[in-house]
């Protein structure tokens, strides 16, 4: 079964991850059938326009960790010690770059989101030349707490410097109304409503000549392909160390002793200290 859909109609190329099973989370395939369909409906000289979505009740849960953390993928986002940042870095830099094809293509992509797009599922949303969301979808990046930084760098691009510290430091997810508000998207719409605006503004965009969106997309992302590339770098290596941290290990510790699901909520609610690896709570003030 294709982890990624990809489905031609008419002027419109629609890319859909397709791991309903597990809220489409990212895994060692994912990001190659990714850029793959990128690649295809950029060749294709009928297509116009992408519209990229998550199959079932989200677009995308990040990566699949309980996969990667639970030692059945070939490729360890926790080494043994001491660990090789540039294997590390290898695997990741793979899957930023796959996730880019969305910002290198030469036709426009828009990302519908609905349900959650979070960690690196938000990595990908973010690479999209234009985002929607439902109103009630969540975005964020919540292992920024701990256990994470985000490859793609897209939050300071789309936000500047303030917003994104607001989100990074804190790991909050918000809602797609705020995220409108914020700039993060272009726009956020009730839920029932997000498949029609997303339709809408795609056949409005396949009515313009290949070339001239080519050439407006192009234009548009040379006033910040540079510093993208450069941040891109910094934050893919910070990602490794994140994980390989005194308090990143912690966190691994802690996902063995008590599972993942307790572990992350312990992190999201800030309700453990990985520098001393004890429950906040617990501990005598």
């Amino acid at each position: 079964m294709p982890k990624v859909l990809y489905e031609k109609d008419g002027r419109i190329g629609r890319i859909t991850l397709n791991r309903p099973e597990v809220m489409n989370a990212i895994d060692d395939d994912l990001p190659g059938e990714l850029a793959a369909a990128v690649a295809q409906a950029d060749a294709d000289r009928d297509v116009h326009v992408m519209v990229l979505s998550g199959a079932g009740k989200a677009f995308c849960s990040g990566y699949d960790l309980a996969h990667y953390a639970e030692g059945n993928s070939t490729n360890q986002v926790v080494q043994e010690m001491p660990w090789d940042p540039m294997q590390d870095f290898q695997f990741m830099w793979a899957n930023t770059q796959a996730f880019m094809s969305l910002f290198r293509a030469m036709k426009p992509v828009i990302c519908k989101v609905h349900g959650f797009a979070v960690a690196g599922g938000s990595d990908i949303a973010l690479c999209a030349d234009l985002t929607i969301m439902g109103d009630t979808a969540q975005i964020g990046y919540m292992p920024t707490r701990v256990w994470g930084c985000p490859t793609t760098a897209m939050w300071v691009h789309r936000l500047g410097p303030e917003k994104a510290k607001r989100m990074m430091f804190t790991g909050d997810k918000i809602a797609g109304i705020e995220a409108a508000e914020m700039g993060l998207v272009l726009k956020s719409v009730p839920d029932a409503q997000l498949d029609a605006e997303v339709e809408a503004l795609a056949q409005r965009m396949a009515s313009v000549p290949i070339n001239q969106l080519a050439m407006q997309k192009m234009v548009i992302n040379a006033a910040v392909e540079e510093k993208v590339n450069q941040t891109q770098r910094l934050a893919t290596v910070f990602d490794g160390i994140t994980r390989h941290s005194p308090e990143g290990m912690n966190f691994k510790a802690r996902v063995e002793a008590v599972g993942w699901k307790q572990a992350v909520q312990e992190r999201d609610t800030g309700r453990f200290d990985w520098t001393t690896n004890t429950p906040i709570n617990d501990r005598s003030e």
